[in-house]
């Protein structure tokens, strides 16, 4: 990557990892989407699995 290019893909073998402020930005982006898509797992499998146990409670 030469100096003063912009990132073309966010992917993480894309970017340049030597500048600390890529490394920063994106470093913090993955983990918040990282903590992000656990929770909303977890939303999904708890209503699931309390959706499995109690089926007849919309009746």
């Amino acid at each position: 990557m030469l100096h003063g290019e912009t990132v073309h893909s966010p992917l993480p073998q894309d970017l340049p990892w030597f500048q600390a402020d890529h490394a920063i930005f994106f470093g913090v982006l993955y983990i918040v989407l990282f903590v992000i898509s656990i929770g909303m797992g977890y939303c999904v499998m708890k209503s699931l699995w309390d959706c499995r146990d109690d089926s007849h409670a919309g009746h």
